[in-house]
């Protein structure tokens, strides 16, 4: 093989091997907001779209290395932005298309996009989603953004600007033929943002060879992915794992990736089983935020659908609960399919624990992740930064070697990712999760260790939350923590202090919300918030948010350590208010 072509294989990979041997097969198919309306998308019309797609940012001045950030849904034009920019070395970053115009700009302008991609509107849950007018908001405080093109989902017309471009017309004009750039292994591919312990955003850096072969290896092996299988992955492709479990992972494996564009819950409740039955899918990867709400909605949807096509199900984004576990296994799998609970992270790139690969008929115990995959190592940490050996023992969860899917980096800022990733354990990437290594040697997550909190599968650091609402003249401090929820897993809980003239309160709270909900997004805004007349800071001034968390979950037993504590009345003052903050959601109800 030419060298040449050797370093153009991520692309290649995806797309033109598979239009040499089968042409004609599905890449895609489309699963429309409205049920029985899919579109499937053939390996050949992929790869002709993504060439025109690509010689179209090469017009408009998109070059190597050049970032270009995609605000789109799950469809095939978006996956062939992805792969366009992929074939022309330019890096993509795609942000979830629920995010608001001001937490888009912040990742246009921290990745200094040169284009931006978006459709003129959405659809989702029967419901149209502004998409061009968010774009339009944002870009105006994005000083890079030299183009937007704009896609139509709908036959709705949006105004454009100077900066717009429609992408079908203009796509129209150029050749379906692109030759792929030549790239280093190392080369960044995407940029992916997530949250972290601080309120900024991380564009953690993923990069050419390594990522897309530990994406393709994960999906074949932890799937069981057979030559044919129709691979149902219902993430949106703003995360990590519609990128490596929609996109990278099932095209390069040459499958037949599902893009679910709808809710599980439109137009009912039984969305997921008959969009199973009706595109014969074989696996089914979705998150436990959804599993749970099904659950509580009785089995009458799953066994009113056949199921016998699918072998594997699969749970991500967060640990999946033992009752939401037995349900999908024998529920929706009719206690036939094997079972996968997967932990992995943004950073990790791919699956790194997961109940298979293992031996044939080797057991899967609810709930937990289990074995790590090939090349995984890991290690649990005390306290005190010494490896926790032997079994049936807990600590922090980090990795021992590096593995092909690993970040490289946060973009522009190497020191940062060192701090969050490296500081912690020197000589150990730490994940931000703790962990239980069972009497067998198997390994459960028992959750997030960092001021990091998991919404619907969501990562958002609390400070991010905490920051949204600081601007607010009426409020001084707040502090935000995470608890447990029934449907989400976790939900936000935030306690404010607020000033003499603030006025009224629900006036406030309500303005709170709104702040979150424009500056970051809808699903970040917290479901309770409780006004407090002052806060729980050791002597040196820093919250104490292990007791605030304690007071909500447990009443304040058993709150620990509490000889750093400024004013231990401060504890009895915040009961006594979340007491009577209870009462009345009580009555509300």
């Amino acid at each position: 093989m030419d060298p040449k072509e050797q370093l153009r294989m991520h692309s290649v990979n995806c797309l033109d091997q598979h239009v040499r041997k089968a042409p004609e097969s599905v890449a895609l198919i489309w699963e429309r907001d409205e049920p029985g309306t899919e579109v499937k998308i053939t390996y050949r019309e992929l790869l002709e779209t993504t060439c025109r797609l690509a010689n179209t940012l090469k017009r408009y001045g998109v070059q190597r290395g050049d970032r270009v950030a995609i605000y789109m849904p799950v469809s095939p034009v978006a996956v062939a932005a992805m792969l366009a920019c992929a074939r022309i070395g330019a890096v993509h970053t795609v942000v979830f298309a629920g995010f608001s115009a001001e937490s888009l700009a912040r990742r246009i302008n921290d990745a200094r996009c040169k284009v931006v991609i978006t459709f003129n509107q959405g659809l989702r849950g029967g419901r149209v989603v502004e998409l061009k007018k968010i774009v339009d908001e944002a870009v105006k405080n994005c000083p890079t953004v030299q183009h937007v093109l704009v896609a139509h989902r709908t036959e709705n017309k949006v105004p454009m600007g100077e900066l717009d471009v429609p992408l079908e017309q203009e796509m129209a004009q150029e050749a379906p033929v692109c030759i792929p750039e030549s790239m280093g292994s190392e080369d960044m591919l995407f940029m992916l943002y997530t949250s972290g312990s601080t309120g900024t955003p991380k564009g953690l850096v993923h990069t050419q060879a390594g990522y897309l072969l530990y994406a393709a290896l994960t999906h074949k092996l932890v799937f069981d992915y057979q030559p044919g299988d129709v691979f149902g992955c219902v993430a949106d492709i703003g995360w990590i794992t519609g990128h490596s479990y929609v996109v990278y992972g099932p095209l390069c494996n040459g499958a037949t990736s599902v893009l679910f564009e709808s809710t599980p819950v439109y137009p009912n409740a039984g969305r997921y089983w008959e969009t199973v039955q009706r595109l014969r899918v074989n696996q089914f990867y979705g998150a436990p935020t959804a599993i749970r709400l099904l659950l509580k909605l009785g089995d009458v949807w799953v066994k009113k659908y056949d199921r016998s096509s699918l072998r594997t199900l699969g749970s991500v984004g967060e640990p999946i609960n033992n009752e939401a576990w037995e349900w999908l296994h024998k529920v929706v799998g009719d206690g036939r399919c094997t079972l996968v609970d997967t932990w992995w992270q943004t950073e990790t790139g791919g699956i790194c624990i997961a109940p298979r690969p293992s031996e044939e008929g080797a057991e899967i115990l609810p709930g937990m992740a289990m074995r790590p995959f090939f090349g995984i190592l890991p290690t649990l940490m005390d306290e005190k930064g010494n490896v926790v050996e032997g079994d049936d023992v807990s600590g922090a969860l980090c990795i021992a070697q590096a593995w092909p899917g690993m970040a490289r980096t946060i973009y522009g800022d190497h020191q940062r990712f060192v701090d969050s990733y490296f500081r912690a354990y020197p000589g150990y990437y730490f994940t931000g999760d703790g962990a239980h290594r069972t009497q067998d040697g198997y390994y459960q997550i028992t959750g997030r260790m960092d001021d990091v909190i998991n919404i619907s599968g969501h990562r958002l650091g609390t400070a991010e939350i905490e920051d949204a609402m600081a601007d607010h003249p009426a409020v001084p401090e707040t502090a935000v923590i995470g608890y447990p929820h029934d449907i989400k897993g976790e939900a936000a809980f935030a306690f404010i202090v607020l000033k003499d003239e603030a006025g009224d309160v629900d006036v406030v709270v309500n303005e709170l919300k709104s702040a979150v909900a424009t500056k970051i997004a809808k699903y970040a805004v917290p479901d309770q918030i409780l006004v407090v007349k002052r806060l729980p800071k050791t002597r040196s001034g820093k919250v104490m948010r292990r007791l605030l968390r304690k007071i909500i979950t447990s009443g304040a037993q058993d709150l620990g350590d509490t000889t750093t504590l400024e004013d231990p009345s401060v504890i009895q003052e915040i009961l006594s208010a979340f007491h009577m903050h209870k009462e009345r959601r009580a009555a509300t109800k």
